[in-house]
């Protein structure tokens, strides 16, 4: 049975899980340093990857090519469209509205002084 993983991808991966016990592998991203052992084995097969080494891809890549999915993403994007053309109109006609009672706020809370008939 061949190899899912390449001898020198195992070893990225042993590296990366030394480095973690010890304190100093760092994450790509923020440079914090690594404390799960899960994240150690992501950066080890990573960087594998990255080389070009036999690893197999990321879970999350896996694409399928259905047609039922094709179809509820159309739809999906078509109420996303609706949706958020609905929101900019609330959004418009609620910046009418405070500026209208700004207006009138600004208006009644001024002291008339009386005039001076002479």
């Amino acid at each position: 049975m061949a190899r899912k993983y390449a001898k020198k991808a195992s070893a990225k991966v042993a590296r990366a899980m030394k480095k973690r016990k010890s304190g100093t592998l760092k994450s790509g991203g923020s440079g914090k340093t690594v404390k799960s052992r899960k994240q150690a084995i992501a950066i080890g097969l990573s960087e594998a990857r990255a080389e070009g080494k036999k690893v197999p891809s990321k879970k999350g890549a896996k694409k399928t090519g259905t047609k039922a999915t094709k179809k509820t993403t159309k739809k999906s994007a078509k109420t996303t469209t609706k949706k958020t053309a609905a929101k900019k109109a609330t959004k418009k006609s609620s910046k009418e509205k405070t500026k209208k009672t700004a207006a009138r706020k600004s208006a009644t809370g001024r002291k008339r002084t009386p005039s001076k008939k002479g």
